[in-house]
């Protein structure tokens, strides 16, 4: 078959989550030489790390703002290339396209008022996919979400034939492992100024990942003497970590925090190692894939009880209400004073991480692409 895959923003420099799960799928899918993929993507600068093989054509596609790339560059592209279907990674498809579309609709969060917010550029995202969804979920030839969990929410919320949609687990890379190197364990901690023991948390100003609820937590425990250990944040500025800190009486709170900044995806292993927990306490989740990552790594997860994150999780993370700072308070608590229960989660979440392999959703999507002839 002769597969595209919309990924357009595989080569930006800063990528993120449904970023990498388009990544590592295509690395994947690759191994399957019987298969032609023609990857689409807007240009930009980080070809780094980039699968290469002979089935695959990366096709760097310009067309000015996504809405007119999704909606015009890329269904002619579709045509040219001669394409059996089009598999769009990223929530959102052209309404109209010449071959089958497969659609990854990784959540309706955009949907939901709860947690919908964030700057400028983010509510724009979410008003074009609130009209994109709605419209191309009634054509995709067939949908596919990331956990069981977000396959009910979708069924409830827009109505679909249960048949048409169908759940494939995200996966972990090998680059997620344990790691016994010290001279670049010893690096890593270098260039992020890492302490030698930490708690490690993923920032994002996407009101979804509870940033406020955090810090609150962290200021109870310092409130209460149990702050035993710095808090490392990536991904967030000082502007943005200042301005909530002083929403909630907490600027003492900003001597116990160190900003790492952006950290690339292939460094990301090592911070998890040098790690002593990881928190995930989103108050909403499609899946969580830095809850397997960390898991990986063997460090021990504080996640959410809600949404995805307990099927993502297993028997392998601790849970806490991400809408309450004194529950997350008292479970990150218990983690930092109970070696016993750190110990038991990291082997337990070692095991957990090892179901979950890219290899297994590579053939998971084969099947949905073999049932569009």
């Amino acid at each position: 078959m002769r597969i595209g895959i919309e990924a357009q923003r595989l080569l930006r420099p800063h990528k993120h989550g449904m970023d990498i799960v388009a990544l590592e799928a295509l690395r994947a899918l690759v191994q399957h030489p019987e298969h032609e993929f023609f990857v689409f993507v807007k240009p930009d600068t980080a070809r780094a790390g980039l699968p290469t093989a002979p089935n695959l054509t990366l096709i760097e596609l310009p067309g000015g703002p996504y809405p007119i790339w999704e909606q015009y560059a890329l269904p002619k592209a579709v045509r040219d290339y001669n394409l059996d279907l089009l598999h769009c990674t990223a929530n959102t498809a052209p309404v109209r396209c010449s071959v089958p579309v497969v659609l990854t609709l990784h959540d309706i969060i955009f949907l939901e008022k709860a947690v919908v917010g964030g700057n400028w550029y983010q509510r724009l995202g979410n008003l074009y996919r609130r009209w994109n969804v709605l419209n191309v979920v009634k054509t995709a030839h067939q949908i596919i979400t990331v956990s069981d969990f977000e396959r009910q929410r979708i069924i409830d919320h827009m109505h679909i034939d249960p048949a048409r949609i169908v759940t494939i687990h995200n996966a972990v890379s090998p680059a997620f492992r344990l790691v016994d190197e010290p001279a670049r364990l010893a690096d890593v901690r270098v260039r992020y100024k890492l302490p030698d023991q930490f708690i490690f948390f993923l920032g994002n100003t996407d009101p979804k990942k509870n940033v406020p609820n955090v810090l609150k937590a962290l200021l109870l425990l310092k409130k209460r003497g149990q702050l035993s250990l710095p808090f490392v944040m990536s991904n967030v500025s000082r502007a943005y970590v200042e301005g909530l800190l002083n929403s909630i009486g907490g600027q003492t709170l900003s001597e116990n925090i160190i900003l790492s900044g952006y950290i690339p995806n292939a460094e990301l292993p090592l911070v998890y190692n040098c790690a002593t927990v990881f928190m995930c306490p989103s108050l909403r989740e499609s899946f969580g894939l830095p809850i397997l990552e960390s898991m990986a790594c063997g460090t021990p997860v504080l996640t959410a009880s809600t949404s995805a994150m307990p099927e993502v999780a297993g028997d392998a993370a601790l849970l806490a209400d991400p809408a309450s700072p004194r529950a997350m308070a008292d479970q990150l608590h218990r983690l930092l004073t109970d070696a016993g229960l750190r110990a038991d989660l990291r082997r337990r979440g070692l095991a957990r991480a090892a179901g979950f392999s890219w290899q297994h959703t590579a053939c998971k999507l084969l099947e949905v692409y073999k049932n569009c002839r």
